[in-house]
């Protein structure tokens, strides 16, 4: 049920509880303090895409140590970002980052857009993105709708358990209709609404005693009703995602280009010595190798990694994108 139709006094006090909650009990992340730029939070959301904030911290911190701004990353050959992504996972994002500041830098005086247009023209960066950074890095009011946001919204207000599998019209809705009107208590509200799904409100153990608005929550009023579907997680062992990430670890690692010999196996007791002094040998190589990639599929992954231009092809083998 829309927030509207339940009425503006509880819509204030969803808001109201909502906020103080998080003005509490959010968790002290570097790309939430004041005097980080804007540069740091657009990086912090593209790499929190379905990688957890656990995860996201050491390398977000390298980066901005490495690379402050826009101007220093664009500097760098998007093999560096790639290289520097380690085992984030989707390692596309890299990419769209240093694309992202290649245009930040070159076309937009080294400022990012401030506003959810200006953001949505950059390269790989999505309606989710534009809005989050627009939010929480300018202050501008702008429906966030991530899947934290939308499993307190389908709990508390539609009474379901889950959200739908996707994103749907009626959620973007619902999103605009709880949204306060005001710039900052919005921000905050998003903020919040976020960290509540991130450490109370989970998809599978929910701790509805610590939820500041558990009594308002319809999906409790209801007898807290099962899922309509179960939610099925992503394969990883075998497939073509594990065997992709095992060849881009030993390019990142490799200090030259790597010649597929080695890839494909152990090198030859025969092989000359100019081709086993060509790439290093450590652990990265022999993870790959422990997976025992079909033929046909570790050529699948390499000519992926190659189409989707995170790594290239050159006389001596494959390498990072310069």
């Amino acid at each position: 049920m829309p927030a509207r139709t339940r009425g503006g006094a509880l819509t204030a006090k969803l808001h109201g509880a909502v906020v103080r909650w998080f003005a509490a009990e959010a968790r002290d992340l570097p790309w939430r303090d004041p005097d980080c730029s804007p540069w740091g939070v657009l990086v912090s959301e593209i790499m929190l895409q379905q990688t957890p904030v656990v995860r996201v911290l050491p390398v977000w911190r390298e980066w901005m140590e490495r690379w402050p701004t826009p101007a220093d990353l664009a500097a760098e050959s998007p093999g560096e970002a790639v290289r520097a992504w380690g085992r984030l996972g989707y390692p596309r994002r890299a990419l769209r980052l240093h694309a992202a500041a290649t245009v930040i830098a070159t076309e937009h005086g080294g400022e990012l857009p401030d506003s959810e247009d200006g953001l949505l023209a950059l390269p790989g960066v999505g309606g989710y993105t534009a809005a989050a950074v627009a939010a929480f890095a300018f202050g501008r009011r702008a429906s966030v709708v991530d899947t934290n946001i939308r499993r307190v919204h389908a709990r508390l207000v539609s009474g379901a358990a889950l959200p739908a599998p996707t994103l749907t019209a009626a959620e973007r809705r619902l999103a605009e209709a709880l949204l306060p009107d005001d710039d900052a208590t919005s921000v905050r509200w998003n903020a919040g609404v976020m960290e509540l799904g991130a450490l109370v409100c989970t998809a599978r153990s929910p701790k509805c005693a610590a939820c500041p608005v558990a009594d308002d929550c319809a999906w409790r009023a209801a007898g807290q009703p099962p899922p309509s579907y179960v939610p099925k997680g992503q394969a990883w062992h075998g497939t073509d995602r594990q065997v992709r990430g095992a060849v881009l670890a030993v390019l990142r690692a490799a200090p030259r280009p790597v010649p597929r010999i080695f890839l494909e196996g152990p090198a030859p007791a025969d092989s000359a010595p100019a081709l086993t002094g060509s790439v290093s040998t450590g652990p990265e190589l022999a993870r790959l190798h422990g997976l025992a990639p079909a033929p046909e599929q570790l050529e699948r992954c390499i000519v992926g990694l190659l189409a989707d231009g995170l790594a290239v092809e050159l006389a001596s083998g494959l390498a990072l994108p310069h």
